[in-house]
């Protein structure tokens, strides 16, 4: 099974190892794109500050972090699970995990990022500010340009087991999955169900969105699921108790599913 995670704003504030070594990274058929986007975000972050704050959507209270973007080659780095720390990976927790439930999360997991494409748990990189709505000079918009050079490798390392994708819609957008592979991927909705006016209504809240699919992969791999198939990820999730709704979907795409949740 490939699991499939958006990445985070939030991120530890310094690596604490070896500097970055691009071609040290899995993937390695990316690592012409991760140095063309790398060597891109360094000169944006390096040279104007308007026009690098612009780009990279951020405040003018958030200027420390184009200084941290231009040293990103001499960085430090950490692991990817250690680097990210947003509300979902606090609910995923790895570090908590029992051993047999890390090995299996070292070899599914997929992080999603608009600096590298796509990185292992294990893969050291320095912390970073670079959002997929982004556009670099020389590389353009983000989305666009790891449309191009992701689909080789996604499609490789997506092998013959299911997949479950809980990247957010802008990382989804850089690798949507085709034909056989489409058929067991699964896409996961978190909805909300509350009462109002004594009837249930659902509905879409960020926080427990990303702290239910946290929650939903630290249980798969808790559990030891091994799902051969997209129908066997679906029953896994029912089997570990979460309510799963299934939508109906033209053919040819992921299988859409929602999981309702009324708390965390």
């Amino acid at each position: 099974m490939l699991i499939l995670l958006p990445p985070s704003e939030g991120k530890a504030d310094a690596g604490t190892g070896r500097r970055l070594d691009p071609a040290r990274l899995s993937l390695p058929e990316l690592t012409g794109a991760r140095e063309e986007v790398l060597s891109a975000l360094v000169t944006l972050s390096a040279g104007d500050e308007e026009a690098a704050r612009e780009a990279l959507g951020l405040s003018e209270g958030q200027r420390g972090e184009l200084r941290r973007n231009a040293r990103l080659r001499a960085a430090a780095t950490a692991p990817a699970g250690r680097l990210y720390t947003g509300v979902l990976y606090e609910a995923l927790d790895l570090a908590s995990l029992p051993p047999a439930a890390q090995r299996a999360a070292r070899r599914s997991v997929l992080i999603s990022s608009g600096l590298w494409g796509a990185v292992r748990l294990t893969d050291r990189i320095p912390p970073y500010r670079c959002p997929i709505g982004a556009r670099l000079p020389g590389v353009g918009a983000l989305s666009a340009y790891w449309r191009r050079a992701l689909a080789p490798a996604m499609d490789a390392v997506a092998g013959a087991g299911p997949v479950l994708d809980l990247r957010s819609g802008a990382y989804a957008a850089t690798w949507a999955p085709r034909g056989e592979v489409a058929a067991r991927t699964v896409t996961v909705r978190v909805l909300h169900e509350r009462e109002v006016d004594g009837a249930p209504v659902r509905s879409v809240v960020s926080h427990f969105n990303k702290a239910t699919k946290g929650r939903l992969v630290r249980d798969l791999l808790t559990a030891g699921v091994r799902p051969r198939s997209a129908d066997g990820l679906v029953a896994a999730l029912r089997d570990l108790k979460y309510t799963v709704l299934e939508q109906p979907g033209p053919a040819g795409r992921p299988r859409q599913v929602d999981v309702v949740v009324t708390e965390l």
